[in-house]
Order: structure tokens, then C-alpha cells, then sequence
């Protein structure tokens, strides 16, 4: 099983005060573990991350609300981020789960007053649902005012976007496509998460370390937020990624990321919709 790093202890404030409830909309909790067991299908193993860490990393950076998303160790059960929403509080938390066709309308109905208003598919580290449940998954959870997430590799995208754009849901493309910096703006990937977002087709989370070809301090990922912010003002979230699960080479410092935010979006507005306004209809805060 391949380790990871744990994320780092230290969390310096970013240069720039996030407007009040601010939220991150996309973060893990893993752990502790003998409560809940990493599933064995998964693909890395993570050091625990847990909620006092988190909460940390929140006040660090002015975080009040919070989007907890079922990571890929977990497989199909939600039981730690269930948990993490109800101590957060569901005033100020959501949840991001991952569940197959075999779940029935009471149990999805269930998990709505628990938190839950999306389902992810993880095409990328697996031991999720596959993506041959897109359409049928999209229609049950519709009725309930779910969104679906995706979290691809952007090669993936230009053959994905055109069944993305036919769900009768809205859709949230993770980690802003998973393309990678070094391809360049004009990448067909790239191309086709502008042109779906553009078309109100989608959202984007600006979670954008992980497409950096250069690495910390990620300088090369603004041409691409930039272009997303310009493309969907109304359609652009934030999220820290914490606790950066699956790295081994280096760790992103979390006031950083947010200072990176604040360059790419550099007035009081922009931050405020990204950070507050956009969530709160997305997640329905």
C-alpha cells in the first residue's frame, strides 16, 4: 500500500482576511481509525487527519463552513464523513458522498438529512462507483437537488463533457479538471472545462496545486483560474484539498493556497463570491 505525508503542523495565516463565512468546499477526514477502518481496496495510506486538526487549519485560515468529501480509502462507506458533518454541525457542513446504484430512494433520502448533497466519482484513485453509473445515479439523485462531482484525469474530460452536459443535474468537476499546467491554456481538456462551466454545464473548484507542473508555490496555476473566474464568475469554488491526501514528495502550506486564491481573485467581490456566495447555492447553505 503507498504511504503519503501527513499534512503539515504548522498552518501561517494567509496575507489577506477571508469574508465571513467563508467556506472550504472541499477537504478529508480520515480516522480514527478504530472507528473507522480504511477500506482494503483503497490505493494509499493516509496518516489520520482528524476534526481538531481540521478545525486548526479552519480558524488559520477563516473558514465557517465546510464541505467534507468522501475520499476514495473509504470506498462506499460514508460513516467517518457522515460523523465529521454532524460534530462540524450541519448549520455549517456538507457532505460530498460516493454511493452505487444498489442504494434505495429511503436510504438516499436518508443521507440528505445527514448532510449529504452530492456523489462523487473518483476516476482517479478508484475504489469508487464507476463511471458507468453516471447516467442512471444522476437520475435518482436529481429529485433530491443533488449535484454530482467528478474528480478525472483531464485527458478524460473532452470525451466526458459532452455526457456531463446531458444530466438532468448540475455537476462539479474537481481539482479545475485535473489538467495539467505544463499542457497549456489551449489543451482540449482545458478547452472543454471552460467551454462547460461557460455554458452553465458546470462548476469548478479552484483547488489548483495539483495541477501545477512547477510545484510549491504554484505561481503557474493562476493563467488557468483566471481564465475559469473570467469564463463562470458564478460557478467557481474553493476548496484547500486538506489533508492533501496521496502526496509523498511535498506538502502544500494551506494559508498559502489561500493567499493564491486572493492573487487570482484580487478584490473584495470576486473572494466573496467564490468563497461565500457560490457555495451557499451550490451546497444550500
Amino acid at each position: 500500500m503507498r504511504p503519503c505525508l501527513p499534512p503539515l503542523d504548522a498552518v501561517p495565516k494567509p496575507s489577506w482576511v477571508a469574508p465571513p463565512l467563508s467556506c472550504d468546499c472541499h477537504f478529508h477526514i480520515f480516522g480514527p481509525y478504530d472507528r473507522f477502518p480504511l477500506d482494503p481496496g483503497r490505493h494509499y495510506d493516509p496518516p489520520a487527519a482528524l476534526i481538531p486538526a481540521y478545525l486548526r487549519v479552519a480558524e488559520a485560515l477563516g473558514i465557517q463552513r465546510m464541505v467534507i468529501v468522501q475520499p476514495s480509502v473509504y470506498g462506499t462507506d460514508n460513516a467517518c464523513s457522515l460523523d465529521a458533518a454532524a460534530r462540524f454541525g450541519l448549520d455549517r457542513a456538507r457532505v460530498v458522498a460516493v454511493v452505487d446504484e444498489g442504494l434505495d430512494d429511503a436510504a438516499l433520502r436518508a443521507l440528505h438529512t445527514r448532510g449529504v448533497r452530492g456523489v462523487r466519482f473518483n476516476a482517479v484513485s478508484g475504489n469508487g462507483t464507476p463511471l458507468d453509473q453516471l447516467e442512471a445515479l444522476a437520475r435518482r439523485i436529481a429529485p433530491l437537488g443533488w449535484h454530482l462531482q467528478l474528480y478525472a484525469e483531464g485527458h478524460q474530460l473532452p470525451d466526458l463533457a459532452p455526457r456531463l452536459a446531458s444530466l438532468p443535474v448540475e455537476v462539479v468537476v474537481d481539482h479545475m479538471g485535473g489538467v495539467r499546467t505544463a499542457d497549456g491554456l489551449n489543451a482540449p481538456a482545458f478547452q472543454a472545462l471552460l467551454r462547460l462551466v461557460g455554458e452553465g454545464r458546470a462548476w469548478v473548484k479552484l483547488c489548483g496545486y495539483r495541477i501545477s507542473s512547477a510545484g510549491p508555490p504554484f505561481h503557474d496555476v493562476a493563467p488557468f483560474a483566471r481564465a475559469l473566474l473570467d469564463a463562470a464568475p458564478d460557478r467557481c469554488v474553493w476548496g484547500t484539498d486538506w489533508p492533501h491526501p496521496s502526496l509523498s514528495a511535498w506538502m502544500p502550506d494551506d494559508g498559502v493556497l489561500l493567499d493564491r486564491l486572493g492573487e487570482w481573485a484580487p478584490s473584495a467581490a470576486e473572494r466573496r463570491r467564490v468563497l461565500v456566495d457560490n457555495p451557499a447555492r451550490l451546497y444550500g447553505f
